[in-house]
């Protein structure tokens, strides 16, 4: 079995907080939940000439989250917590790799794995820091939960909303827990198809975000990140929504800039992204799409195992290709209205084209570079969720993700996700 304790400060910081655990919020405000998860994983790669035709885990993972209030006073100290433990129920040498489980040296994904990993916090009015642990959901650095445990970092962050209708981030990240690993490594970015070196590794990255809001439906927000020796990323977003007839039309625009940054050693990142979205929700129902382009030399650049924060971003491909070309389309219904609360449906399509194959690899990247062709692809899936909202299975929830992606310039996919989840509360 493996297991891993990440941050060495969490001795030291724990003194800061043992003083100050009879007061009252620090313990009064504490909460925490268990998530037991059962994900089967499967994704049908439709070739007979790739190196593994298929990719098919089972296993059975377990999330403890615990969270301190604040001891009282000005200055508030707090400590946070999360364990987790994955089992393997199934898999084999030749179907490794769906991101559940971790792939040992002799090809076989482990029997188990765990993590333990602290937090610890200090708050002054409305100014959070934490130091340890870390899974954020900003622009340019969100932590994944799409496999059996989440994506978890490790480095300080400083979240402040001081000053009104201002929120600034502060953050350096020094090292990553991947999502089918139990060990904090250093942060490498994804490959995209051969387009970077997925081998190349950074020990740091420093982050700094803005969000404004102005009124009570628009919010401007400016962010950027330096992955030490690999690339720096600034990003534009406006979010506005607006109340038309009897239901609201929002819309949201998403800019990336990215380039290399110190020695390059994940080679040439030179690209521009605009990733747009626009919809209007109505009762139970939304529909939603946009349009997305990539300008620049490279792919898109964003950290392994991150959400890339793309619109178009799919269960298999993020359509984030060198000078590629999206259009994406999105529709959401709540059974609600319809006397069935907890049941919800989603489905999505994504179109990709002018794809340049110039930096991707395989066979097919290669047969469009002899024909002087752009690569195309195509996506779409389901996500219908089911969560019991009474009785003694209450917070039980059923989850089937279906996906069909189709690719000129690699390989296309079928893919199943099933996930059977209940939410402990104490």
């Amino acid at each position: 079995m493996t297991r891993t304790y990440s941050g060495t400060l969490f001795t030291s910081l724990l003194g800061l907080t043992i003083p100050a655990v009879s007061q009252a919020d620090f313990l009064s405000d504490s909460k925490a939940t268990l998530d037991a998860r059962n994900f089967y994983f499967s994704r049908d790669f439709r070739s007979d000439t790739s190196a593994q035709s298929k990719r098919e885990e089972w296993a059975q993972g377990f999330i403890l989250r615990a969270q301190s209030g604040y001891t009282e006073g000005a200055v508030g100290f707090g400590l946070d917590a999360v364990a987790m433990l994955g089992i393997r129920l199934d898999s084999s040498p030749d179907r490794t790799g769906t991101g559940l489980l971790p792939k040992q040296g002799d090809g076989r994904a482990a029997d188990d794995f765990s993590t333990l990993a602290p937090t610890a916090k200090v708050k002054i009015s409305t100014t959070e820091f934490k130091v340890g642990a870390l899974m954020p959901t900003l622009p340019l650095l969100a932590a994944n939960y799409s496999r059996l445990v989440p994506q978890v970092f490790n480095g300080a962050l400083l979240s402040s909303s001081d000053i009104e209708n201002l929120t600034a981030y502060v953050g350096r990240i020094e090292k990553v827990k991947a999502r089918d690993s139990s060990n904090f490594e250093d942060m490498t970015i994804t490959s995209m198809s051969g387009a970077f070196s997925g081998s190349a590794s950074s020990d740091g990255m420093d982050y700094l975000g803005l969000d404004y809001k102005l009124g009570s439906s628009l919010i401007l927000s400016a962010h950027h990140s330096t992955l030490d020796d690999i690339y720096r990323k600034g990003y534009l977003g406006l979010q506005y929504s607006l109340t038309i007839g009897s239901g609201k039309a929002f819309t949201e625009i998403r800019y990336f800039d990215a380039s290399d940054e110190g020695r390059s050693i994940a080679g040439n990142v030179d690209n521009r992204t605009l990733s747009t979205n626009l919809g209007y929700k109505i009762g139970s129902h939304t529909i939603s799409g946009g349009y997305q382009k990539s300008h620049g030399a490279s792919a898109y650049p964003y950290l392994a195992g991150s959400d890339t924060y793309l619109f178009s971003e799919m269960l298999v491909s993020t359509f984030g290709m060198e000078n590629e070309r999206a259009w994406h389309a999105r529709y959401d219904l709540d059974f609600v209205a319809f006397g069935i609360p907890g049941l919800t449906f989603t489905a999505r399509y994504v179109r990709g084209d002018q794809v340049d194959p110039e930096q991707v690899s395989g066979r097919k990247a290669a047969n469009l570079r002899r024909s002087n062709d752009d690569g195309t692809e195509w996506e779409r899936s389901t996500d219908i969720t089911y969560i019991v909202q009474s009785g003694p299975l209450k917070d039980f929830s059923i989850r089937w993700r279906n996906a069909t992606y189709r690719s000129t310039y690699t390989d296309s996919a079928d893919e199943n996700r099933l996930i059977l989840s209940y939410l402990f509360k104490f």
